[in-house]
């Protein structure tokens, strides 16, 4: 569903490749902008008999996240490439987000997201989450147009931000909460945060195999030094 989009208005190309694209280009590899206390928001369906493990949501309701989970992953799916958003857990790293510096953000997925499943309701008898993916991006593109109403500031606007925040939660520092088993970085071909490289690991280039650590791990590099050094804290 997502591809270049920095107007916030219907993406002229819908394809995976332009999103990781564009997500390369605009230096997400390491974003990451919420708060440190561990959650989590719906997972994808378990395997037959098994009971499904939820952790605790930090700003969204359940029937919020199982739409926003929905909707990430029409944003980024998996496919023949690799794992998508869902499985990054970017709607976990958007929870966490909205508690923290994407707070402000709060109301508009409140109305957003009931507003998506109100329309589905309306239209096909069934949620959001329940759809098909078919049914899914023809109720997305309805709502890019702006054809589907209660949405703040518009259809698009909230689509832009859902797809913003899906980016940087699905290629931000798993410390943020997203980019779970660093299927993000993987899918980028990013080998992992590094303090120093030798001339032997330069050499290799996309080749190097990547070490899968967080920023975090480096114990040099702490919240705390991070800010004192000009940055926001936040992994950029």
């Amino acid at each position: 569903m997502a591809a270049d989009n920095p107007n916030n208005d219907k993406p002229a190309d819908p394809s995976r490749r332009n999103l990781l694209k564009s997500a390369a280009l605009a230096g997400t590899v390491l974003a990451g902008n919420a708060a440190v206390a561990p959650l989590a928001s719906a997972q994808p369906a378990p395997a037959a008999g098994r009971i499904p493990v939820l952790e605790a949501l930090e700003t969204l309701t359940a029937a919020e996240a199982e739409t926003l989970d929905a909707l990430v992953d029409r944003i980024l799916p998996s496919d023949a490439n690799g794992p998508g958003a869902r499985e990054a857990r970017a709607a976990h790293y958007i929870d966490k987000s909205l508690a923290a510096d994407n707070r402000d953000s709060r109301e508009n997925y409140l109305i957003g997201l009931s507003a998506l499943d109100e329309h589905s309701q309306k239209v096909h008898g069934r949620r959001f989450h329940l759809l098909t993916p078919g049914e899914q991006d023809a109720l997305i593109e309805a709502v890019i147009a702006g054809e589907v109403p209660g949405f703040r500031p518009s259809g698009a606007g909230f689509f832009g931000m859902v797809r913003n925040h899906t980016i940087d939660g699905t290629f931000c520092d798993p410390y943020y909460g997203g980019n779970r088993d660093f299927v993000g970085w993987d899918l980028l071909g990013y080998p992992g945060v590094r303090v120093g490289v030798s001339e032997q690991e330069v050499a290799l280039g996309s080749a190097l195999a990547p070490n899968h650590q967080s920023a975090y791990d480096i114990p040099s590099f702490t919240k705390l030094t991070a800010v004192r050094s000009g940055g926001t804290g936040h992994g950029n």
